[in-house]
Order: C-alpha cells, then sequence, then structure tokens
C-alpha cells in the first residue's frame, strides 16, 4: 500500500468540509485570546499542505518551534472537535443525550437536584426510545444517586421503580454484549481465515458457536439484541459459504430497521452494512435482477443528507456500492464496460486512502484485476495482482491464495512459459503451506504441470478434461469459494470454444436471465 501521512491533527483537517472549517475559525476567534493566534496559524498551514511534511511545516512557520509542536497540535485538535461538537449535536442521538446529562450534574452540582432528576426524566424518555441501554445505566445511576442522598417524597416508590429498571437495562447490556461480541468474533474470524476451507474449518467455528451463542438468543426481543443475532448467525452461514442462509439472515438484517426505522438515523453504519450483505447474498446466488434493484436502492440512501454530512457514512457507501457494481459485471459478463469504472474508483481510493482499511482495499485490488482478466487484459490484470501479493498482510488469506493462482493463469493466457514453472511451484507452496488447496486447485496445478509437454492438437482435449474435473466438485460447499473467486469453469470454456471469457459469461447470464 502507497505511503500516506498519519498525522491526526491533519487528516482531521484535511476531513472537514468549508463550512466546518469556517465555523472553527468562528469558534476560535471567541473561544482563544492572542496567546492561541500560534493555534490559528498552524491550522491554515496544515489546511494549505497536500501532504504532511513537519520539517517543511516548522521551515515556512518561524515563529512555531519544534519544542512547541507537540502541544499546539493537541491544543488545536481540542478546539477543531469542541466546534465539531457544536454544529454537529443535533444529528447525533449520543452527543444529545451526553449535553442533557452534562446539564443534569451541572445543576445538581448548583443544588436544585429536583430540577436534576427531572432533566434526568427526559433524557430517560429520550434514551429508551432510541434504545441507549448505555445510557439508561448511566441516567439511573445517577437517579440513585440523588435519591439516596435527598427527600424527594416519592422515596419508596421511587427506590423499587429504580430497582426494576435497573435488573432490566443490565439484562438487557448483557444479552446485548453477548451477542455484539459474538459477531465481532465470527466476522474477525472471517477477515483473517476468509470461508470455512474444510469440514475441520466448519467444526471449529460451530463449536465456538454453539458455546459463545446464548440458549434463547433467538427469541430476544429489542432492535440490539435482534440486530446482533442475525449479524451473528449471518457471519456464521456466509463462513459455512451456506449462501441460502446468508441471505436470509441478510434479509432479516434489514428487516428489524423496518421494524424500527428510527434506529437507520442511529445505527447508520450497521444499516449500510446490512444493505452490503444483502447484495453479497445476490451476487452469491447469482441473482442478477435484485442485485441491481438493491444497488438503486442503496444508491438513493446514499443521496440522503444525513450520509453526504457524515464522511464515514460516505466511505462506506461508496466502497460498498463500487463493489456491488463490479459483481453485477462479474454477473452479466460485462466486464469491459466494468472497467470504465477503474479509474474513479482509483481517485476515491486515493482521495479516501487515509480512512480506509487494508482488508476493503485488498478486496478492490482483487475485484479490479479479476475485471481486466476478464475482459483480456492480463497484463493489467497482473499489476493489480501484484500489489496484492507484494502487501505485506496477514489479512484474507483466501485473497492472498487466489490472488497468486489468477497471477499465474494470467501468465500463462500471455504464453510466459519460462516463468510458469518457477510460478507453479511458488504458489503451490504457498497454498499449501496456508491448508489452502481445494480439489479444484489440485486440478488446476496437475493441469498447468502436464501442459508444458503437451502438443497444440492436444490442448482442447487436455481442457475438456479438466472441465469435466472440475464439474464433479460444483456441488460440493467447500469447494465453491473455488468458483466464488475465480469463474474456473466459464475459463475453461473459452479456452474449448475459442471464445472470450466475457464473452461465455454474457452468454450463460443472458440464458439464465430469459
Amino acid at each position: 500500500m502507497p505511503n500516506r501521512s498519519d498525522d491526526t491533527v491533519f487528516l482531521l483537517i484535511k476531513s472537514l468540509e468549508k463550512s466546518e472549517k469556517r465555523n472553527f475559525k468562528l469558534y476560535a476567534a471567541r473561544n482563544t485570546g492572542g496567546t492561541d493566534l500560534k493555534v490559528i496559524q498552524l491550522f491554515d498551514a496544515l489546511d494549505k499542505m497536500k501532504t504532511y511534511d513537519e520539517a517543511e511545516l516548522l521551515k515556512k512557520n518561524k515563529r512555531i518551534s519544534k519544542s512547541q509542536l507537540s502541544n499546539l497540535k493537541a491544543h488545536l485538535q481540542k478546539l477543531i472537535l469542541s466546534s465539531l461538537r457544536l454544529i454537529r449535536q443535533s444529528d447525533n442521538i449520543s452527543l444529545q443525550l451526553n449535553e442533557q446529562m452534562d446539564f443534569a450534574r451541572i445543576l445538581y452540582n448548583k443544588g436544585f437536584y429536583l430540577q436534576s432528576l427531572k432533566t434526568l426524566e427526559k433524557c430517560k424518555e429520550q434514551a429508551l426510545i432510541y434504545q441507549q441501554y448505555t445510557y439508561l445505566q448511566q441516567i439511573l445511576f445517577f437517579e440513585k444517586k440523588i435519591e439516596a442522598l435527598y427527600i424527594t417524597r416519592s422515596m419508596q416508590h421511587k427506590a423499587d421503580e429504580l430497582r426494576l429498571q435497573s435488573i432490566q437495562v443490565n439484562a438487557k447490556l448483557l444479552a446485548i454484549s453477548q451477542l455484539s461480541g459474538l459477531s465481532l468474533q465470527l466476522y474477525g474470524w472471517y477477515i483473517k481465515n476468509g470461508v470455512a476451507r474444510n469440514k475441520r474449518d466448519e467444526a471449529e467455528v460451530k463449536a465456538f458457536l454453539e458455546k459463545e451463542l446464548p440458549p434463547d438468543a433467538g427469541k430476544q426481543k429489542g432492535f440490539y439484541e435482534e440486530l446482533y443475532y442475525y449479524q451473528s448467525m449471518n457471519w456464521y452461514a456466509f463462513i459455512r459459504q451456506d449462501f441460502l442462509q446468508h441471505y436470509r439472515y441478510s434479509k432479516k438484517w434489514i428487516e428489524v430497521f423496518e421494524r424500527y426505522p428510527e434506529m437507520i438515523e442511529v445505527e447508520t453504519a450497521h444499516y449500510i452494512k446490512g444493505l452490503h450483505n444483502l447484495m453479497a447474498s445476490y451476487f452469491d446466488m447469482q441473482k442478477a435482477t435484485d442485485l441491481a434493484a438493491t444497488i438503486e436502492i442503496f444508491e438513493k440512501f446514499s443521496r440522503r443528507k444525513s450520509i453526504q454530512q457524515n464522511d464515514i457514512y460516505k466511505i462506506l457507501c461508496f466502497q460498498y456500492v463500487y463493489q456491488a457494481k463490479i459483481n453485477l459485471h462479474f454477473l452479466e459478463g460485462t466486464f469491459s464496460e466494468g472497467i470504465r469504472l477503474v479509474p474513479h474508483l482509483e481517485e476515491q481510493l486515493n482521495d479516501y486512502e487515509a480512512f480506509l482499511d487494508q482488508h476493503r482495499v485488498l478486496v478492490f485490488y482483487y475485484k479490479i484485476a479479476c475485471l481486466y482478466f476478464g475482459s483480456g487484459k492480463f497484463e493489467k490484470s497482473i499489476t493489480y495482482l501484484n500489489k496484492i501479493i507484494h502487501w505485506k498482510t496477514d489479512l484474507r488469506n483466501d485473497i492472498q491464495c487466489y490472488a497468486r493462482l489468477l497471477h499465474l493463469i494470467a501468465h500463462y493466457e500471455l504464453g510466459h512459459f519460462n516463468l510458469l514453472e518457477y510460478l507453479i511451484k511458488s504458489v503451490y507452496r504457498f497454498m499449501a503451506k496456508m491448508e489452502n488447496l481445494s480439489g479444484v486447485e489440485e486440478a488446476m496445478f496437475q493441469f498447468l504441470r502436464k501442459s508444458f509437454g503437451l502438443q497444440p492438437k492436444e490442448l482442447i482435449p487436455a481442457f475438456k478434461t479438466l472441465l469435466k474435473d472440475v464439474k464433479k466438485f460444483e456441488s460440493d460447499r467447500f469447494e465453491s469459494r473455488a468458483f466464488m473467486y475465480l469463474d474456473i469453469i466459464s475459463w475453461l470454456e473459452s479456452k474449448i470454444s475459442g471464445k472470450p471469457v466475457q464473452e461465455v459469461i454474457r452468454s450463460k447470464f443472458v440464458k439464465r436471465d430469459i
């Protein structure tokens, strides 16, 4: 991955919109004195820089010494965050609840404990509407503190009520904590390993789920309990490559938000992730029409003002929409058309570079490589595959493996036979070390080894034999990843028929769509 600045203050300034920069200047003018002029100068200097360079910064700003820089940046970050907090307050339920809690504390410290209780009651109502149980716990703790120290004329009634509410909230939080932790761990397993490669992997994941899943998890009621349960089952189904169950739980994930529509604005990132998984399930089941329709819904949602004003949501929508669009081109066999997405996609990847995780960039590189491979541009495909192969990371071992296999096949297509013997041994060792060899891959390696000694007239019969061998694995659930990452069957059919890969896939799509 290209080098990027990791200076937090510089990246924070670069993420600001024009209105946010203007608001910061007004806020700083009101809340800082003459001694803070250096902070404003630092803001302007960082704002003008395209990339962070500390030496250049100090050279052009003589009034700022190196010994001052760390403290100045810390102060500047605090001012920026404070100014953002003011203008973002109405958009975020957490900020609103925090503000009301602060007001209650101020009133309490001033001796207005009855007014403080009234503020907490309003805060509690709002927290209940949006199911913010961590805030409810804080509110109840504060209420009990006030009731214990002051006589409020409803002591016994209030004590019983607060005790019951505390028990209920704690039970909710325990269930939510267990299910959210389970969902996160399953997702982490997938990010590191990809899908289950064999029965041993499946047994390992199944044992973990049975151990960690609360016995009544599927019967829990409440937005977060249902959401995290469906997320957990969604990841479990996907890891096991049970695509029908993956679709069903992706659908249920979205249905939770349909039952609690007010939570879309509160948990927007989870809603976006749910739509992404639903689109991925349509791709896995080759439902191009449903995928295209959901992309349209997603793009419309991404144009909402609340999305466009939030950097994280914009980035999530960008990456998931583009991934889905590329997947649609894969299903439709329109690889050459899909290549038109690449220049803008690369531009966006560059713009969002500091905010994208490595896993997501790896996925994009692989999908771009597949677009070029499918359109017959093997050199360009190799360029992107090299980005993955030379990237030192332990994320997504499955992508690392298939990048090497596709890289090998691209060199085969280009006739680089002088490289193939070395590449075959190298890729075989890598995949065997990762315990990642499937039956499809074993058959591929055997064919490539033999192909060196074949005469031109012997190639087509050899391709036909390989196709017959590979098709035996189509119904094997643990072999499905080979067809998911690399359409071996269509590639073989293209070699046998003499037609381009995308023409073969396009023909299948048209027949399937009739």
